[in-house]
């Protein structure tokens, strides 16, 4: 895949604009999910996913080709999701009711298990209680977290993602997992 992005991204700066649509099929996915991790908004993530698309194609040749694009790329929406946080303070909760619906709220969007009902509700209060305490996270610690945890990514990825040394990524990570722990304590 790396090879046929590479094709790509030098047919872009040569100027065809529908060999980037190739590239954004490729990566669509991926970006929404690392911006709706970040964001828990799917408006927003979509907002935030388009627009690091479009940064992408607008400065696609300040590209260094020897690097993995997708790590390019995905710096580039985290980076988007962090200035939208910060911004923004977050003012939306998983129980809070989604507008223009009728009862529904976030919790709607977690994926059922088939568990029994009691054990479901209980998992959802834990899924509940883990994503608001990710949000009540720093950013520099939440991206952390999202990166390692929720999109699995090697550290190594995350420091070139974040533009950070390991260490710091590394200490980040510890840190971000004992907020989350101290924030957890009850459960």
């Amino acid at each position: 895949m790396d090879l046929i992005v590479q094709r790509r991204i030098k047919q872009v700066i040569k100027g065809d604009q529908n060999a980037f649509g190739e590239i954004v099929e490729l990566y669509k996915d991926k970006v929404y999910q690392i911006c709706f991790r970040m964001l828990w908004d799917r408006h927003e993530a979509e907002d935030a996913a388009q627009e690091a698309f479009l940064k992408a194609f607008l400065n696609i040749h300040t590209y260094n080709q020897s690097k993995k694009f997708s790590t390019w790329l995905y710096r580039i929406a985290t980076n988007l999701c962090i200035d939208k946080i910060r911004k923004k303070k977050p003012d939306y909760h998983l129980d809070a009711e989604i507008a223009g619906t009728e009862g529904l709220n976030m919790y709607s969007h977690l994926a059922s298990g088939g568990q029994l009902p009691e054990e479901e509700v209980e998992s959802l209060e834990v899924q509940a209680s883990i994503h608001e305490a990710i949000l009540m996270l720093p950013e520099k610690y939440r991206s952390v977290i999202v990166l390692k945890y929720i999109e699995e990514l090697p550290l190594q990825e995350i420091a070139d993602i974040l533009e950070l040394p390991l260490g710091t990524v590394k200490t980040r990570v510890h840190r971000g997992r004992e907020a989350l722990r101290k924030h957890l304590r009850h459960l």
